[in-house]
């Protein structure tokens, strides 16, 4: 209990949080936020790791001078689609051994099935459309592998959501993280991007209980 207060305090104020890394890691800070994207998309362990709220304060410090814009949206695309492939492979490697079994140590059975569900129901598009899905996200490349997606297909929706996802974050904590209101209210601001980026999960999740009541 005592780690999820702290993770959820993390990334609440995750601005005090990427102050305190540029200050004492410099040109370093770069590595660890790379490193935290890579893990966040690469090892399906791992889907409770604030990326878009990350890459949104990254932003917002790169507009007043922390981080080279152009660098950092470089270095956070590539973590996330190395991130993504890596993920891929292990599904491809793995994934049926652990997808089969009906209690998994450290992973959630729900997101599995859940991101199941999608990829049935996206098919490829999937690996884009939940970049920007929480938790979800981590998965769909797992299921991905595990399902044996041609690999050229998933590198170009790898890519090309891996693009997307960190340039949309990275623009719009760029131009709008220091706004006097936004500054002011950081905190409030976070907690709407995560409450906007499970909208999609939510409603899909509603939309499939509600199902067999409407058929009846």
């Amino acid at each position: 209990m005592d780690f999820l207060n702290h993770a959820v305090g993390i990334i609440l104020h995750i601005d005090k949080y990427m102050s305190y890394i540029i200050q004492n890691f410099g040109f370093w800070s770069y590595s660890l936020l790379f490193v935290i994207i890579f893990i966040e998309t690469g090892l399906v362990v791992t889907p409770f790791l604030p990326g878009d709220s990350l890459i949104f304060a990254a932003g917002a410090f790169a507009a007043i001078g922390a981080f080279h814009p152009v660098l950092l949206f470089a270095l956070l695309a590539l973590a996330a689609v190395l991130g993504n492939t890596t993920n891929y492979f292990i599904g491809r490697s793995i994934g049926t051994k652990i997808y089969e079994q009906k209690k998994i140590r450290f992973i959630k059975k729900q997101y599995l099935d859940e991101a199941h569900a999608f990829y049935e129901k996206h098919g490829g598009k999937t690996i884009i459309i939940t970049r920007f899905i929480p938790i979800i996200r981590t998965f769909a490349p797992f299921v991905a592998g595990i399902g044996n997606m041609n690999f050229p297909k998933f590198t170009l929706y790898n890519i090309i959501g891996g693009v997307s996802w960190v340039g949309a974050f990275t623009l719009l904590g760029y131009y709008f993280g220091n706004l006097p209101a936004i500054k002011r209210n950081f905190t409030f601001v976070i907690f709407a991007i995560i409450i906007i980026s499970l909208l999609p999960g939510i409603i899909a999740f509603m939309k499939q209980k509600l199902k067999p009541q409407i058929k009846s």
